[in-house]
């Protein structure tokens, strides 16, 4: 049997930018992603920690080190620039792996940054 166990958390990330006419998803800082260890594309849970909203969106890639995090297309409905999110991201394992299993959880810093 597989679970769903959550793979990656960005607690409390700063909106710098929405943008309602995008596609949609959610832009990150390009070393945000890699330090919770996120692909561009991957689905991801938005949690406000400011309005209670909820929102299954994709990552894409922001300028590395610009501390960028913005809510794009109908994803930009649900906060405004300097909302408190958290970023989750989740993976199936079985549950012997999951067991084993230890999330990257990362708390960044005053503007976005490692």
């Amino acid at each position: 049997m597989l679970v769903c166990i959550l793979k990656s958390k960005l607690h409390r990330l700063r909106i710098t930018q929405v943008n309602l006419d995008y596609i949609g998803s959610l832009t990150l800082d390009k070393d945000l992603i890699e330090a919770a260890g996120l692909l561009p594309y991957e689905q991801v849970h938005v949690l406000n920690v400011n309005t209670g909203s909820r929102i299954e969106t994709y990552i894409i890639e922001g300028e590395r080190g610009s501390g960028v995090v913005g809510l794009n297309g109908p994803a930009a409905r649900t906060g405004v620039v300097g909302d408190l999110i958290i970023v989750l991201a989740y993976a199936w394992m079985s549950e012997e792996e999951a067991k084993r299993h230890q999330p990257r959880l990362i708390f960044p810093k005053e503007g976005n940054k490692l």
